[in-house]
Formats: structure tokens, C-alpha cells, sequence
């Protein structure tokens, strides 16, 4: 599947690869439709709305939690439960090593086929999923690992259910458990990230966003049924929320932008996991300086800083 302004992009891109592949290819027109590529990457990206964003950030085909998993750490070994209720396959957490250090990897796991989406829940966690989340943080807090997380989902899961098993205080739990680790974190925001429910994982000395990726309080169509009472009103709501990776980090909510290789990152896995990485590693390099009192105050700094207006 493929949205219809990249449709053109996606043709050229498997024109470039068939010529690489190709014995018989000659290096100019390697060249020429290389040079094209990146043409057309550029007159794609200079034309994005927020709300195409909206959409690229909840591509079928986008890299999810695991795919980072497999490409980026080793050894990676998952733990289920929450001790109090049950497993939620809508958030994946374990441990794995980077770069032969020992890490905790928390994610969003929103699944990618009919069966997947509904055994995961469409990446929306209930209330033991971040008591899982939690578990492992403070497993990791406990044995002095940094703990890496993946935010990639719509929000919690709001229904009655997941209320009657105290969602909103599963969330609260782990705002504050993350909050007061006293070991590096980092978190980056991958795909689409909902509201408390991605917030929950989020509260990181560093919070890194993929250039696609979007981040905010409500998604566009709620923001459109409650101010508007109209639907068709999307594309205005994603351009008042302010919920792109670049408009978030003039605001101050995100450290980084990680600009998608090849223009998408669902266009290849291996090469965005690549640039994941390295920026993973260069802030996990800086905060490893710090003691644990250090890493609490610039935690603490980095979200007071965020509380203040910006005129629009």
C-alpha cells in the first residue's frame, strides 16, 4: 500500500534498485535516476501538509517497535505480564545489549497484519501494559541499565475494561516512575504518538522524533469533532495542534529530529534502524556522564522548560 503523493517516488525508487542490481546497468543512468530520486524526494517533502504527515506516521507498511528491536540491539529477551492482571501484546518490553551494553527496550507494538492488529490491539495498551512498562523500568533502575523507549501508538485504550482496571492510574504510575529513574533514558517517537498513552513512555532526558512522525494531545479527528463538530475539519486540526516533528522541536518538547532516509522510513527498514541507532548512541554517550542526581535534574529541567506560550 502506498499514499498517493508517493506513489511516483516508489517507482523511481524501484528503478534504482533493479539497475544496482543489474549486471548489464550503465553508471549513468544509475546516476541519473539516483539524481532524480533524490528530485523527487525534495519536491515530495517541501509540499507535505501536517496532515499527510498524520498519514505517512500511520503507513501500514512503517517500521514498528519490534523491527527496531530486531535491526538495532541483540539479544534481545522479552518479559511478559505485569504481575496484577495479565500480558497487553500492545506494548513490548524486555532487555536486550547495545552495543554490547545491557539496555531495557519498552515499545508500542501496533502489528501489521488484520490478525496482528487485533491481538495487539491496534498499539493501544491497556492498563497492564504499562504495568509491565513499569516492571521492566524499574528491573533496569534496579541493575543501573539505561532503558530505551519506542512510541508508536494512537493512545490507551478507552474502554470500559480498561477502566475498570484503572487506566488512568496505570498511566499516572508510569509518568512518575519514569520521571524519577535514576538512569539514562531516551525516548523516540517512531510512528503516531496519542495523547497520555504515548506521554506514558515518553518522559525521557532525551526525546528523539522521526522527521515523519507525529506527536500530540488528541488526534486530528477528535480535535476536529470537538471544535468544529465536523469531520472534513482534519487538516485544519493537524495544522492547530502543532503536531509535527519540526513544529515540536521550536516548541522544545523534542531534542532531536531524525531525518527518514530515502524520504520515508517505511522505504527501508535497515537504513532508518541505521540512523535510529546512531542517534541513539550519541545521546546514550553524553548522559552516561551523568550521575544519578544529574540525570534526575536535567530530566526535571528538560520538561519545566517546556511550560511556556508560544504566539501563532
Amino acid at each position: 500500500m502506498s499514499l498517493e503523493f508517493e506513489k511516483d517516488l516508489l517507482e523511481l525508487y524501484q528503478k534504482v534498485e533493479t539497475l544496482k542490481k543489474s549486471k548489464d546497468a550503465r553508471e549513468e543512468d544509475l546516476r541519473r535516476f539516483q539524481r532524480e530520486y533524490r528530485k523527487k524526494v525534495k519536491s515530495i517533502l517541501s509540499k507535505l501538509d501536517p496532515w499527510q504527515k498524520v498519514l505517512i506516521a500511520r503507513h501500514p507498511n512503517r517500521p514498528h517497535t519490534l523491527d527496531y528491536i530486531n535491526l538495532i540491539f541483540t539479544d534481545f529477551i522479552e518479559l511478559h505480564g505485569d504481575r496484577c492482571f495479565g500480558d497487553d501484546p500492545s506494548i513490548v518490553a524486555g532487555f536486550a545489549y547495545f552495543y554490547k551494553m545491557p539496555v531495557a527496550v519498552i515499545g508500542h507494538q501496533k502489528g501489521r497484519s488484520t490478525k496482528e492488529k487485533m491481538e495487539r490491539n491496534f498499539g493501544m495498551p491497556h492498563p497492564e501494559g504499562y504495568r509491565k512498562a513499569v516492571r521492566v523500568a524499574k528491573l533496569a533502575e534496579k541493575y543501573s541499565m539505561p532503558v530505551i523507549t519506542f512510541v508508536d501508538t494512537p493512545g490507551a485504550y478507552p474502554g470500559i475494561e480498561a477502566e475498570e482496571r484503572g487506566q488512568s492510574q496505570a498511566i499516572a504510575q508510569s509518568l512518575y516512575t519514569f520521571a524519577w529513574l535514576k538512569v539514562p533514558t531516551i525516548a523516540v517517537v517512531i510512528g503516531e504518538g496519542g495523547s497520555g498513552g504515548a506521554l506514558a513512555l515518553a518522559v525521557a532526558n532525551r526525546v528523539l522524533m522521526l522527521e515523519h512522525a507525529v506527536y500530540s494531545v488528541i488526534s486530528p479527528e477528535g480535535c476536529a469533532a470537538i471544535l468544529w463538530k465536523n469531520q472534513e475539519k482534519v487538516k485544519e486540526a493537524a495544522r492547530a495542534l502543532r503536531l509535527t516533528a519540526e513544529d515540536l522541536y521550536q516548541l522544545g518538547v523534542v531534542d532531536c529530529v531524525i531525518r527518514e532516509p530515502l524520504g520515508f522510513a517505511h522505504i527501508d527498514y535497515t537504513r532508518t534502524a541505521r540512523v535510529v541507532k546512531y542517534f541513539i548512541r550519541r545521546y546514550l554517550k553524553e548522559l552516561l556522564k551523568l550521575t544519578p542526581e544529574e540525570l534526575l535534574k536535567d530530566r526535571r529541567e528538560k520538561f519545566e522548560r517546556m511550560a511556556y506560550f508560544v504566539e501563532v
